[in-house]
């Protein structure tokens, strides 16, 4: 048999059903290797918005331009899912194969064959039928962090570190452009409709972008979440209770535009982890010393985070290097195949609200503790490693920074850099 032959063999094998999916999938599965529709749309280029045109373009909504913003959202998703389609397509077989791995690529073919089939929106009525489509894609696709998790977690032995961390860098890049541009759309038609009212708010916003965003306020709001947090599942040798105080220093009246959600979410699991390390390196004190939060304004917004909990690589000996712990590679850090992780990475894919890595989230799974799902709460996303990965993909996400720096015995700094639009001109075309 020629090797020609030998390969046409192989490729229509795992073309009827790559990933060993039941009959229902085989009809997507089929599309694996070969679609003219998927290599049309992966041959176009993104249209990137950057933050401040994102401000620009929402700051004065009329009917054209939210109809022109539902047909810019419309054309640009599918060819940015097309391009994560060809991503996985590019894995080797065993890495498709993996539990988690199927289920996003089917997932993500859906969201593609929806959105290449969705009409051109011409009106207000046709815009908030869209919405609603938007709207319930973003539920369908809740799951898709911890199946991709699980799926790359399982991936890490046959995966080179680089080649890992790269492949789910991009996905996670992609994944949250996507959704910042659906949102976005979703909160400017409802702002237009009167649904909601950026002037009502105690900080101006457009859409889902805060551009009087006080960094001060945010840092209190999450360091108040936690403050008597006791984290239930971890043993502090009787320090759970003994709030953990955060002072904040520096600039306190700095404010900024940013999207508040990803803010708060770096925020919120920097402390998180801070208030962790403190009391278990504290383990049976009666009074545990204050995370320093200190902010700093230049042409960055910046977060200096400071706190003695003993350093990351006494607390954490899965990794040889602070930015490991941002690795989804067992290779980098090693509690990535961990069972418990695993198992927790399957409890969250089996949940239909999956996890949107928010703040508000986590609140609210702490809200339905005790119930027999607690397991789904923050603190196995916590156990699964999602917060310091996630927190860096949305620092980085707009040409920011996330940097851990640790002094082992001791404690740890961690710096946030987020770019800073002070003063938003006005868009091109007006005074």
């Amino acid at each position: 048999m020629s090797r020609l032959s030998t390969r046409l063999i192989i490729s229509r094998t795992q073309l009827h059903n790559p990933f060993g999916c039941s009959k229902r999938q085989e009809s997507t599965a089929l599309h694996f290797y070969q679609n003219k529709q998927l290599e049309i749309y992966a041959s176009k280029e993104p249209k990137p918005l950057t933050l401040r045109q994102l401000i620009f373009f929402g700051r004065s909504m009329d009917e054209e331009r939210l109809v022109k913003s539902a047909n810019y959202v419309r054309t640009e998703l599918p060819v940015r899912i097309a391009h994560r389609l060809r991503d996985l397509q590019k894995l080797p077989y065993i890495v498709v194969t993996q539990e988690g791995i199927a289920k996003v690529y089917e997932l993500y073919w859906s969201a593609f064959e929806k959105f290449r089939k969705y009409p051109p929106i011409t009106n207000i009525k046709e815009n908030d039928a869209f919405c609603e489509f938007l709207a319930g894609l973003l539920d369908e696709h809740a799951t898709v962090i911890p199946n991709l998790s699980l799926g790359m977690s399982l991936s890490s032995l046959y995966l080179a570190p680089d080649d890992l961390d790269s492949f789910m860098r991009r996905m996670l890049v992609s994944r949250i452009s996507r959704r910042v541009l659906a949102q976005h759309h979703i909160a400017l038609s409802e702002i237009y409709a009167g649904k909601h009212k950026p002037w009502d708010s105690s900080e101006p916003n457009v859409g889902i972008i805060t551009t009087g965003l006080n960094l001060k306020s945010s840092i209190e709001k999450c360091a108040n979440l936690l403050r008597h947090q006791s984290f239930e599942t971890e043993d502090f040798d009787g320090n759970a209770e003994i709030p953990v105080e955060v002072q904040i220093e520096g600039d306190a009246e700095m404010k900024f535009s940013y999207i508040r959600e990803h803010l708060e979410y770096i925020v919120f699991e920097l402390l998180k982890n801070s208030i962790r390390a403190t009391r278990s390196k504290h383990a049976g004190s009666t009074k545990l010393p204050p995370i320093i939060a200190t902010i700093a304004a230049g042409d960055n917004a910046i977060v200096f985070i400071q706190f003695t909990g003993g350093g990351l690589l006494t607390l954490q000996n899965s990794v040889q290097n602070p930015a490991d712990l941002f690795s989804f590679s067992h290779i980098r850090n090693s509690a990535r195949m961990e069972h418990s992780r695993l198992l927790s990475l399957r409890t969250a894919s089996s949940y239909h609200r999956g996890i949107w890595a928010t703040v508000n989230e986590q609140v609210e799974n702490w809200k339905r503790l005790p119930d027999p799902e607690k397991e789904d709460g923050v603190e196995r996303q916590a156990r699964m490693g999602i917060g310091l990965p996630m927190s860096n993909i949305f620092a980085t996400y707009f040409g920011g920074s996330l940097e851990l720096k640790s002094l082992d015995g001791y404690g740890t700094d961690a710096y946030v850099r987020l770019p800073k639009l002070v003063r938003p001109q006005p868009p091109c075309g007006t005074a």
